[in-house]
């Protein structure tokens, strides 16, 4: 939601069968891509990450943002896919993950994190701690690392059904 009121939304594309999502809900078909200021973004949900087709950069978006309940057991997963993330579609990548324990006693530590286009780490939350982080996100040096270095020319070009 931005502060006029305009309302955007994305549909998460894969639901996780492992808990059961896909006996309660539907996939969604939206891209998920949202402009705000002079930034476009690319949302995202949870299992969506470990499908990196879907969050491919084929919209030269700038920003791509997940949000989850990624469990302590798997977070050095989320750690490196939200890092690949990053690099592979030179992009700023958020990933932002819940803290507490659920009703199936799966442990969520937090751990949001920031990457940066070529993979750095710039901003992370203490883990099993309620906090944020501040980064700066500079759009013209990623853009300029981008120009610089070429990569996405080089990407699959494919459309997403």
């Amino acid at each position: 939601m931005s502060p006029s009121g305009k309302i955007q939304h994305y549909d998460k594309r894969h639901t996780f069968t492992l808990a059961g999502e896909n006996k309660a809900y539907t996939t969604g078909q939206n891209n998920g891509i949202v402009a705000y200021k002079d930034w476009k973004i690319c949302l995202r949900v949870c299992y969506d990450l470990r499908f990196p087709v879907w969050g491919r950069n084929t919209s030269d978006y700038d920003l791509l943002i997940y949000t989850a309940n990624w469990p302590h057991k798997r977070i050095a997963a989320w750690d490196a896919l939200l890092k690949a993330r990053a690099i592979e579609n030179m992009t700023y990548c958020v990933g932002v993950n819940r803290i507490g324990t659920d009703g199936s006693n799966l442990t969520y530590p937090g751990h949001t994190t920031v990457f940066n286009h070529m993979g750095d780490c710039i901003g992370e939350t203490t883990e099993h701690k309620p906090g944020s982080t501040t980064v700066l996100l500079d759009k013209d040096a990623m853009l300029l690392a981008r120009k610089k270095l070429n990569f996405l020319n080089d990407r699959d070009q494919f459309t997403l059904h």
